[in-house]
């Protein structure tokens, strides 16, 4: 297949971009590295199959050139931090969006066989019910949310009017290798870092809202599936259905860091719009294509630390 991805460059895309690769699919990597890194595919730049290409797909142009004769796109581009789209929200708007439209519309001008969508569980704001289904109201409370509502409702719409096969991912909170920890990452890559660094995880509000955190091995694997199988024209949920508190979450960072006893987490104030629960009901997911989770949170966290360790030491050792 020829397949193109967009934010190929970043945390999950740089892992779809590697395992396709490597199976010797043609594959298109586009990024703007807004929240992507080089890093995270330079390997991949040996192989002749692999393409690289520095752009936006709020570039209508790019993605008309890059999509002639593609088979499917994986749509990950995305600004996709809530922090930020409080500060800046027009921006989330025009990348979430008018970005998503592009994708979705040249992929229409061009006939491509399938889109898949990664949306977000923030969709649903905190839970109103638990675990979350597909059925559970839309009622994000900050931009990032309402951008992805839009998006989501961007694809249906192109699914329903032209008849595009169109795949809407609705993930929890991911974590894993190669997730930012600067700026605004992940909670769990964050925590990793400053417990390493010998510095206090910081929680915002009292840590007992909760997260359904999946690995990242396990959300590739569900990636793949929806590409394999027949369409699903209704969005699908992927998680582990199983909720964890951040201020338990700090707290297992900081055991299998090897710091407990001398480190604990600091409270500062919450953070506006903040998500009280979410976990999610993978019911779909497991009927249609036979998906569930392998890793539990301990292993994805011991996982995700052992190889946090063996990177940084690898790029701290590097002559400068």
């Amino acid at each position: 297949m020829k397949i193109l991805i967009t934010g190929g460059a970043g945390f999950i895309g740089s892992h779809l971009c590697e395992k396709y690769t490597k199976e010797g699919h043609t594959v298109l990597c586009l990024d703007n590295y807004m929240n992507g890194n080089l890093m995270n595919i330079r390997h991949l730049l040996i192989y002749r199959n692999f393409k690289l290409i520095n752009g936006d797909i709020r570039d209508f142009d790019l993605l008309e050139k890059i999509t002639r004769d593609i088979d499917a796109v994986f749509h990950l581009a995305a600004q996709i931090h809530v922090d930020r789209s409080i500060i800046e929200s027009k921006m989330t708007y025009d990348i979430n969006v008018l970005g998503t439209q592009n994708v979705l519309e040249v992929a229409r001008t061009y006939d491509v066989e399938k889109v898949i969508h990664a949306s977000t569980s923030e969709v649903y704001g905190s839970a109103q019910y638990a675990p979350i289904d597909e059925k559970h109201p839309l009622d994000a409370p900050h931009p990032y949310g309402a951008s992805k509502i839009a998006a989501d409702r961007m694809c249906f719409a192109y699914s329903e009017t032209y008849g595009m096969n169109i795949c809407i991912m609705r993930s929890f909170n991911l974590f894993g290798p190669r997730q930012k920890d600067s700026g605004y990452g992940g909670a769990i890559s964050l925590f990793t870092k400053r417990v390493l660094s010998n510095m206090p995880p910081i929680i915002y509000g009292d840590g007992e809202q909760t997260r359904d955190y999946t690995y990242v091995e396990d959300i590739v694997d569900a990636y793949d599936l929806i590409l394999n199988n027949k369409p699903q024209k209704e969005p699908i949920n992927f998680g582990t259905g199983k909720e964890i508190k951040i201020i338990d979450l700090a707290n297992e960072i900081i055991k299998l860091c090897g710091k407990k006893g001398n480190i604990e987490p600091v409270h500062v104030e919450q953070r506006p719009g903040e998500v009280k629960r979410l976990v999610a009901d993978i019911s779909k997911a497991k009927e249609f294509l036979g998906w569930e989770p392998k890793h539990t949170i301990e292993e994805g966290l011991t996982k995700f630390i052992d190889w946090y360790k063996n990177y940084k030491f690898e790029e701290w050792a590097k002559p400068r």
